[in-house]
């Protein structure tokens, strides 16, 4: 098998997980409060990575330190916003509002401070896209018999939105450090500051609680071990061999597959009227993504999500 095609699949497998994590990670949060599942998910993601890249501990220069205290903050804050915003709504209706990273890092990238060096201003169809897509949440999140009234926009979804936005900073701050700091000590260490940042916040906005279940559990392997420490590996390591294109392509799969396993697991079934906004934030990440004169992101949060 070329390294090619198995980059390809790897990366499909990572998006499934991250797409399946959405529901793993809905039926978890009745047992546990979202932010401290986040910290103790972080936690043992951060064990796993310091262990495999153990070797690398000793070469972590301060330009390494602050890269990844700066990009572990935007990954706390989208998983932050994210999994609290989940509690409130549905698996599908937040994978599809997450996807949204992929509009809104070409529309941040129109300010210049925010921009990588190698990167473009945005073009006619980033703010095409967004324009759909937000069109597209306006249907998704409001019910069918109040019109377009934002004031009935459900609160999770709102929190979803703050996700986006973290998550596609994360993006941002990965393209300016990823030239100059090795990506293996950026994935440990982003793991890490995120961690830390969530020990602080979560105590703030929460009463943290949690009973022991098995669903708990098995939520937290699943999120801790595949959705972040293998899927951030396996996620470098393939965009190493792909086209950005497809790469792009592969992730605008997350909310898709969010959404097959929440109708396979829990029977949820999109409306006409959000059906219609699920297909046009889709349509709004492929104007940005695959229409030329695009500005291409380099990393997810996602990508996992999860």
């Amino acid at each position: 098998m070329s390294r090619t095609l198995r980059a390809h699949l790897l990366l499909i497998a990572v998006v499934f997980i991250w797409g399946a994590t959405f529901v793993l990670i809905k039926d978890a949060l009745r047992d546990v409060s979202p932010l401290l599942f986040n910290f103790i998910r972080m936690v043992i993601a951060f064990v796993c990575l310091s262990i495999v890249y153990r070797s690398h501990w000793q070469h972590m220069t301060k330009r390494a330190l602050v890269s990844g205290a700066v990009v572990g903050f935007c990954l706390a804050m989208g998983y932050q916003f994210q999994t609290a915003g989940l509690r409130l709504t549905t698996p599908s209706k937040s994978a599809f509002i997450t996807g949204l990273v992929v509009v809104l890092v070409p529309l941040l990238s129109a300010f210049p401070f925010l921009r990588p060096k190698t990167a473009h201003a945005p073009h006619w169809n980033a703010y095409g896209g967004a324009a759909l897509a937000f069109v597209g949440i306006v249907l998704l999140t409001t019910p069918a018999h109040v019109g377009f009234d934002f004031t009935t926009i459900n609160r999770g979804d709102v929190l979803t939105l703050g996700c986006a936005l973290g998550f596609a900073l994360h993006v941002l701050a990965l393209a300016h450090t990823l030239p100059r700091v090795p990506y293996t000590q950026l994935a440990l260490l982003q793991i890490g500051f995120c961690a830390a940042f969530m020990a602080i916040t979560g105590p703030l906005f929460e009463h943290p609680s949690i009973r022991w279940t098995p669903r708990v559990v098995f939520a937290l392997l699943i999120a801790a071990l595949l959705a972040t420490a293998a899927a951030f590996t396996i996620q470098s390591w393939a965009q190493q061999f792909l086209p950005a294109t497809h790469t792009a392509l592969i992730l605008a799969l997350e909310p898709v597959f969010a959404w097959i396993t929440s109708f396979v697991v829990l029977g949820e079934r999109l409306s006409s009227r959000a059906s219609m906004g699920a297909l046009l934030v889709l349509a709004g990440i492929a104007c940005t993504e695959f229409l030329p004169n695009r500005m291409q992101p380099t990393a997810h949060e996602a990508v996992p999500l999860n």
